[in-house]
């Protein structure tokens, strides 16, 4: 055991020598992170999800139960405010317009029995966001430095269609984390960066006025309650 941990301890001193004692490679923007303020923008790409309550809701014996079978890609597009408070610590304001959708599949039931009677809708949602983050970064390692990031968003849909089986309100909020990591270019920073969304507010609209077909009434009945998820995958240039 002893054997086993000062070759362990070895071989951590090894690498630490390796990543620390290499040789200086020649910065490139040096003085990038020394200013107050700085912008940029990111592109990049995402999915949506809704974490589901199903309500349980039965008429004429039947029941629907619902769920998101499968996620689709959509597209991002994000300008960037940073904010330098300190060495190691940016706020970042970026709002974002999020292009995408969400594939709901209902399933009927009798009782406890699965009819294998199925019911499949799609919701576009365009979302534009308004996230607040900040940023704490590490040490500048040459041309590169990972940082992690947490904050608040509110989010307005601004795509959304009425008279669908169901209808997701426009105003979310939430909160986001995520990693990434600075490359230091000759003459621009890029920045590719992994995030994870979570709403708070309940996205089902139960109010259903608007539908004319009242068939479709039930699908809505169906949830009780509907928080939204999304990852974000994104490529930022400063």
């Amino acid at each position: 055991m002893i054997r086993k941990s000062k070759f362990i301890l070895l071989f951590w001193i090894l690498g630490c020598s390796v990543l620390f004692g290499q040789k200086q490679k020649v910065k490139n923007q040096r003085d990038i992170d020394g200013r107050l303020l700085h912008f940029g923008f990111s592109i990049g790409t995402h999915a949506q999800d809704l974490l589901l309550t199903n309500s349980g809701y039965t008429e004429n014996g039947e029941s629907w139960f619902c769920e998101i079978p499968e996620y689709s890609m959509g597209f991002s597009v994000s300008l960037i405010t940073d904010l330098r408070l300190n060495p190691y610590m940016n706020l970042r304001f970026s709002p974002t317009m999020h292009f995408g959708d969400k594939r709901f599949q209902y399933e009927k039931f009798i009782g406890a029995e699965d009819t294998g009677e199925s019911y499949k809708t799609t919701i576009r949602s365009n979302y534009l966001t308004f996230p607040l983050d900040l940023k704490v970064a590490s040490l500048r390692l040459n041309n590169y430095r990972p940082y992690f990031l947490a904050g608040v968003y509110g989010a307005f849909d601004v795509g959304r269609q009425k008279e669908q089986a169901l209808l997701l309100k426009t105003v979310d909020y939430g909160i986001e984390f995520g990693l990434g990591c600075d490359f230091y270019l000759p003459i621009i920073k890029v920045c590719p960066e992994i995030k994870f969304c979570f709403g708070f507010a309940d996205l089902i609209e139960q109010n259903r006025s608007d539908l004319r077909d009242k068939d479709l009434l039930k699908y809505t009945q169906a949830l009780s309650k509907g928080t939204s998820r999304m990852i974000v995958i994104s490529f930022a240039f400063e």
